[in-house]
């Protein structure tokens, strides 16, 4: 259920993302329901806006299955439509939105096909299911921990963000608005960059093996090289195919080889200990990400791009991307009381 609500709560913020603006423009807010086919419409659009609300039919229907029975289904359905006429409506108050009835349609749609998985196969891949009993032959048991396992799903939500360094979450500043607090130079951003992907490495391969019954090794090997391949998809999109590995950077790739080796010698220890380090290294990365100059060559590269039809995703990765540490925190404090 959680799970669920989390997916719903994200999707209204990258709806109503950048939250500005608001303004009242006086055309009635449900005119876009009539309106006639936009002008630009693109196939990539369509399966973007079908594809996003996916996992809300989805996830609603396992949720629901068990208190609801057949009627699941037809209720995730109901929540998905609402939930999309309540995001449309409200962007006609947000001038960097446009409303439509395109897109509500899509968000329909893709509520009802993740419905349709949901029947099929939800019981057979989380309600006691393959990916359940995967899940529990490789992971602990219990609320904290299926929270664990959210914020891991979390963090690699924000690796779809290209603002950040790589595994760079927490930046507060940037959030804010405010300069950079450092000058840059080649020296200092080559440093600062590399300590904050050795941290943050070290960070989320010690939270992961606090999750994890066997395989740790494989384990956060598979959730790095994934982070990897979803920053070098958010590049692909920003440079137009160019440059998928414009974030393996001398700083980034001597960062990952020192925090894998703080990772590993850090492996073995007794879990308060390793849970502990988790807490310092998160405190720590956040700290220098906070401290990372303005690099010239990325900011060169983001007055070109413009998020256009990925706002609402970019929304949601930046939103998780600041968040994240904050949210990792209070659940290792979490995590003592069930070990």
């Amino acid at each position: 259920m959680y799970l669920a609500g989390a997916y719903t709560l994200l999707a209204v913020y990258g709806s109503l993302y950048p939250f500005s603006g608001w303004t009242d423009s006086g055309a009635s807010p449900t005119a876009f329901l009539t309106a006639g086919w936009p002008r630009y419409t693109t196939a990539f659009d369509i399966a973007i806006n079908v594809a996003a609300y996916v996992p809300v039919g989805f996830l609603w229907v396992v949720a629901l299955r068990s208190k609801l029975g057949w009627f699941a289904p037809l209720v995730a359905l109901a929540i998905g439509s609402l939930l999309s006429l309540s995001m449309e409506t409200l962007q006609n108050f947000l001038p960097s939105r446009v409303p439509s009835n395109l897109d509500l349609g899509c968000n329909v749609v893709g509520t009802l096909l993740g419905s349709v998985i949901g029947i099929a196969w939800g019981a057979a891949l989380l309600d006691g299911g393959r990916l359940h009993a995967l899940r529990h032959r490789l992971f602990l048991s219990g609320v904290t921990a299926d929270r664990g396992l959210l914020l891991i799903w979390l963090w690699l939500l924000t690796q779809f963000n290209p603002e950040t360094l790589l595994f760079g979450n927490g930046d507060l500043h940037r959030l804010a608005g405010l300069a950079a607090p450092l000058p840059y130079s080649a020296e200092t951003f080559f440093r600062i960059e590399t300590a904050v992907v050795a941290v943050n490495t070290a960070a989320i391969g010690l939270v992961l093996s606090l999750l994890a019954r066997r395989s740790q090794g494989r384990l956060v090997l598979a959730l790095l090289l994934v982070a990897l391949a979803a920053k070098s998809f958010a590049f692909v999109l920003i440079m137009n195919g160019d440059d998928g590995f414009a974030w393996a950077t001398d700083g980034s790739l001597a960062g990952l080889g020192l925090g894998l080796a703080v990772w590993f010698a850090a492996s073995s220890l007794a879990m308060p200990w390793r849970r502990a380090l988790a807490a310092l290294m998160l405190l720590l990365a956040t700290s220098l990400v906070n401290l990372v100059p303005e690099n010239p060559y990325l900011a060169n590269t983001f007055q070109t791009w413009n998020p256009g039809q990925f706002l609402n995703f970019h929304g949601l990765t930046r939103l998780a991307s600041n968040l994240w540490p904050f949210l990792a925190l209070p659940w290792l404090m979490m995590l003592k009381g069930e070990q």
